[in-house]
C-alpha cells in the first residue's frame, strides 16, 4: 500500500511532467527561448477554476474551453517571438511570467492576493476522483501528451521544427514559414501547460498567484534540461528526478532555486543534450550495454 504522501508527491510530478512536455514543444523541437511557462500552467488553472466555481461548470465541460483559451493566449503571447530572438525572447517570456502573475494577484476577479478556493473535485461515472484514482486519470492525460509528441515527431510538421531550431534564416530561405511554426509550437506547448494546470487546480482545490511565479518557470526548465531537450522521454525523466530530489532533500528546500541555477550551469556545461540527449553520457552507456547483450 502506498502513502497518501507518496501518492501527493507522485500526482504532482505527473501534473509537471505534462507542463514540461509542453514546454519542451516550445523549446525542444521549435528551438525558442521560455522563460515564462508558468503563466500558461498558471492561465489554465485559474480558467479552470473560475469556470468550475464562479460559473459552475463540470471539469469534463471546462477542459476543451481551458485548452482552448491556452492556446489562444499562447498564440497571442507568443507573438513576440516572431521579430525577438534568443536574449530578448528570453527577457520577453520573463517579463510575460510577471505580467501574468501580478494579474492573478492584483485583479479582484482572480481571487486577488486570497487566490480561488473551494475548486471541486473532478468526477468520473460518478466516482470521486482523488487519491490513487487521480493519480491515475493524471497518468492517463500524460501518456495522451507523451503520444502527440511522439506522433508529431514523425510528422512533416516536425522537420520544419527542427530546421528553424538550426537556422531559421536557412529554413526561410527553403520556403519554411518561422512565423507560422513558431506560432503552432506556441499554441501547443502552451495547450499542454493549460491541461496540466486545470490538474493542478482541481487537484489542490485552492490556488493563488504564488504558484505560478517565476521560480516555478525555472523549475520547468531546470526539469527540461535535466531530461533532455528535444526527446521525449527526457521531459518526464527530469521531472521525475527533480521531483523527487526536493523530497529526500527536505532540509535543503529553501535554496532549491540556487541548486536548479546551479544544476542548469552544469549542465549546459557538461550534458547540454541532458541525461538522453545527443552525446550524453547516460545514452552512451545503455548504448554499450545493449551492444554487449
Amino acid at each position: 500500500m502506498l502513502s497518501s504522501y507518496a501518492i501527493t508527491i507522485g500526482t504532482i510530478i505527473v501534473i509537471q511532467a505534462i507542463a514540461v512536455c509542453g514546454l519542451n514543444v516550445i523549446v525542444g523541437f521549435a528551438g525558442q527561448i521560455s522563460l515564462g511557462h508558468a503563466a500558461f500552467f498558471g492561465i489554465g488553472a485559474y480558467t479552470s477554476a473560475i469556470l468550475t466555481v464562479k460559473a459552475g461548470l463540470s471539469f469534463w465541460t471546462a477542459l476543451p474551453i481551458v485548452i482552448a483559451i491556452g492556446g489562444l493566449i499562447g498564440l497571442m503571447l507568443g507573438l513576440p517571438s516572431i521579430r525577438v530572438r534568443e536574449d530578448f525572447l528570453a527577457i520577453t517570456t520573463i517579463g510575460i511570467n510577471f505580467i501574468v502573475e501580478a494579474l492573478f494577484r492584483y485583479i479582484p476577479f482572480f481571487g486577488g492576493a486570497l487566490g480561488i478556493g473551494g475548486i471541486p473535485r473532478i468526477m468520473l461515472f460518478d466516482i470521486r476522483m482523488k487519491g490513487i484514482p487521480f493519480f491515475f486519470l493524471c497518468l492517463f492525460f500524460l501518456c495522451i501528451v507523451i503520444l502527440i509528441c511522439w506522433w508529431f515527431t514523425r510528422s512533416w510538421a516536425s522537420l520544419a521544427f527542427y530546421a528553424i531550431r538550426e537556422e531559421e534564416t536557412a529554413a526561410s530561405a527553403m520556403g519554411i514559414s518561422p512565423v507560422r511554426f513558431k506560432l503552432l509550437a506556441f499554441v501547443m506547448g502552451t495547450s499542454m501547460a493549460a491541461l496540466s494546470g486545470s490538474l493542478y487546480a482541481h487537484y489542490m482545490q485552492f490556488i493563488n498567484a504564488g504558484d505560478f511565479s517565476f521560480p516555478v518557470s525555472v523549475g520547468f526548465l531546470s526539469m527540461l534540461v535535466l531530461g533532455g531537450i528535444g526527446t521525449i522521454w527526457g521531459p518526464v525523466i527530469g521531472t521525475v528526478i527533480l521531483g523527487v530530489l526536493p523530497e529526500l532533500f527536505r532540509p535543503l528546500v529553501d535554496y532549491r532555486i540556487l541548486f536548479y541555477t546551479l544544476l542548469l550551469l552544469v549542465m549546459i556545461r557538461f550534458q547540454p543534450g541532458g541525461l538522453l540527449g545527443e552525446k550524453s553520457l547516460v545514452k552512451n552507456i545503455l548504448s554499450r550495454t545493449f551492444k554487449r547483450c
